[in-house]
């Protein structure tokens, strides 16, 4: 039984309870019309509905899990398996053959073995769906039937439907927190796999990176695998070249918006502004590696810089400073919005001008807003990947010249786990130990960002 039929028979049976219970409900109040229920009926309704739906896709969910592996085991003790081969490639080829012909993904078979099967796979996939399904219907009715017995007019439903949803939205808590923590626990796992291999101080603090996926794995060469080019790579076209163009356009555009701009020209400015944080990145590197970086290369040939290339760190971080625009930008204009009015009226009374006002009230006002803003747009620029691929290079250059091509640790990220390494070998573990810094620095960046607009917003308040 496929479990998309599962989960809307968990539907129609929480949809029936729902029907059923509030009708329950209603004759409470019509036989005691005097008498005031400890919950209104919709709360009876949700109560029984919760105690049906709920039960029916947790089972719907576990029997996915389940039934498929009975179906195996069920084919497996048939005579007709006895001529399988041992187990590999070509045991697992006939059993799949022989399942997608049984349910009908598949008009024949190509192995003569997985023609007996076939039959098998048919007769298990059925048994196992009738006792899904009979199981899915026992469930349900004496999970609806148990709940529809606590229906009493003193019942206080709402309560335990409340309590309900409260956990689920703990638990939807919960799987954002477990995410993370599942995210860390397999990066530390993995990046302490490859500093077994090589040395931290060396990867830290190296200054060439070259890594050789075709070496020997056992003895790795230290001096391969330096990232302090591509920390510094990150660095100076995330968090520098794409700053400087973001941090100033962003927070004009802003003040531009709340302060100057007249209504109408604020309803159509503000959406296209923030139409450039839907493009997608690969559209940003094309424009980078066909427009920006041609551009670049001959503004720098033209001022005298001979090795001028057409892979650069400022073609990609000129870009991506555009991109990440919106970010700065809404979050100013938000804050900027939210400063009271008395803040401004008061400055304006006090005889300072509009200017005055902006740089001295409502922008230290605004501040926790905006560093915010810059924080989760540096974030989103350091895990750029694919403007660098297009338009910055694969050269890991330890250099302050923008004019050179670089590359990144996202860059180099994709590089080493789109190979055909084994993860076994150091150069594949390296993505991992990159990823787990990147990770530790959007954590600082976070942090940093936290702390800043908990000080300010206790300035202001």
């Amino acid at each position: 039984m496929s479990p998309a039929l599962l989960l809307l028979l968990a539907l129609g049976f929480g949809l029936a309870g729902w029907l059923v219970a509030r009708a329950r409900a209603w004759s409470f109040r019509r036989a005691a019309p005097h008498h005031r229920l400890a919950s209104l009926p919709v709360y009876h309704a949700w109560y029984v509905a919760l105690w049906v739906g709920v039960p029916l896709a947790l089972f719907a969910v576990a029997w996915n899990a389940l039934a498929p592996q009975l179906v195996l085991q069920s084919v497996l003790s048939d005579p007709a398996a006895a001529g399988l081969p041992p187990f590999g490639m070509q045991r697992e080829t006939i059993l799949a053959e022989a399942r997608n012909v049984a349910t009908g993904t598949a008009p024949a078979v190509f192995n003569a073995g997985a023609r007996a099967l076939v039959e098998p796979f048919r007769e298990a996939i059925l048994r196992y769906n009738v006792i899904g399904t009979g199981v899915a219907l026992l469930i349900g009715f004496l999970a609806g039937t148990w709940a529809f017995l606590r229906l009493k007019p003193d019942f206080s439903a709402q309560t335990r439907v409340e309590r309900a949803v409260m956990s689920v939205l703990l638990i939807a808590s919960l799987v954002a927190i477990l995410t993370t923590l599942g995210i860390f626990v397999s990066l530390v796992f993995e990046t302490m796999r490859f500093f077994g291999m090589v040395n931290p101080v060396d990867f830290l603090f190296g200054t060439h990176w070259g890594p050789d996926p075709m070496s020997a794995a056992a003895h790795p060469d230290p001096t391969r695998y330096g990232a302090l080019p591509l920390f510094w790579g990150t660095i100076y076209i995330g968090a520098i070249i794409a700053m400087i163009v973001a941090i100033p356009l962003g927070l004009m555009s802003a003040v531009y918006l709340t302060q100057y701009a007249d209504r109408r020209w604020r309803k159509w400015l503000k959406p296209a502004l923030e139409i450039l944080a839907g493009v997608p990145t690969v559209v940003y590197g094309y424009f980078a590696a066909l427009t920006i970086a041609p551009l670049v290369r001959q503004f720098g040939q033209a001022i005298g810089i001979a090795n001028a290339s057409s892979e650069s760190a400022l073609a990609a971080g000129l870009v991506m400073g555009v991109m990440i625009i919106p970010f700065v930008s809404s979050m100013a204009d938000d804050s900027l919005a939210a400063v009271p009015q008395a803040m401004r009226d008061g400055s304006l009374a006090m005889g300072a001008t509009t200017n005055e006002t902006i740089r001295r009230v409502l922008l230290p006002a605004a501040l926790p807003g905006i560093v915010a803003g810059v924080m989760l747009a540096i974030s989103r620029a350091i895990g750029e990947t694919m403007i660098v691929v297009m338009a910055a290079g694969a050269a890991a250059n330890l250099s302050a010249n923008p004019f050179e091509a670089m590359t990144t640790v996202t860059f180099q990220i994709v590089a080493m786990l789109t190979g055909e390494g084994s993860f076994d070998h150091p150069a594949t573990l390296s993505a991992f130990a990159l990823g787990f810094v990147l990770f530790l620095v959007t954590l600082a960046l976070n942090f940093i960002a936290l702390r800043v607009v908990k000080r300010f917003r206790e300035a202001y308040e």
